[in-house]
């Protein structure tokens, strides 16, 4: 199977850092094939652009965009790990949704609506959090997290979620929580599709 992980965090030494490595280091183990997505070390432009819908209508697509679409076509599973910040995703995986993920490729409209144009994909994300779970939880938070990245994103554009892991409290836990985190991640990672 290919493994493509998209990862948002800006700094190399954090808990996210450590999930993409546990999943990397699983997958491997697994003799699958991974390639990673580190969008803050490729300065991704997460600005969908007027040069960019210019040219969209020319019939073209930006260079940085094929890149990245290329990498989705190649891909059996997806895997998405970033930070919660201000209860959504950041600017730079939002932009990527934004730039990749776009009518033609992703989806397309037809005379009885909207049609998914990546099916047979899978999709798992990893979501960190300051808060405490619960409290993401009783907010209403994680439930709109999910309706909106799961299903109003991946699921729109025909893959399946095949889970989404949240861990809270990140940086407040002491280290014993954050490995046994960890060996969770490699539990999950473990358990995918080979």
């Amino acid at each position: 199977m290919n493994y493509l992980i998209v990862y948002t965090h800006p700094n190399p030494k954090s808990f996210n850092h450590a999930i993409r490595e546990t999943v990397v280091e699983t997958l491997k183990k697994k003799n699958q094939t991974v390639r990673v997505r580190d969008l803050y070390a490729l300065r991704f432009d997460p600005v969908l652009s007027a040069s960019d819908f210019e040219t969209f209508l020319a019939g073209k697509t930006p260079a940085d965009i094929a890149i990245e679409q290329e990498h989705v076509r190649w891909a059996d599973v997806l895997v998405f790990i970033y930070p919660v910040w201000w209860g959504r995703l950041p600017a730079a995986a939002c932009g990527y949704f934004d730039r990749v993920l776009i009518k033609g490729f992703a989806y397309d409209y037809t005379a009885t609506g909207p049609v998914g144009l990546l099916p047979g994909k899978k999709v798992f994300c990893f979501s960190t959090m300051g808060a405490p779970l619960a409290v993401a939880e009783s907010s209403g938070g994680i439930k709109s997290m999910e309706q909106i990245i799961d299903n109003e994103t991946f699921k729109f554009c025909g893959m399946e979620m095949i889970g989404h892991k949240y861990f809270g409290s990140v940086p407040t836990v002491t280290d014993a929580e954050r490995k046994k985190m960890l060996a969770e991640v490699a539990q999950i990672a473990a358990s995918w599709p080979a």
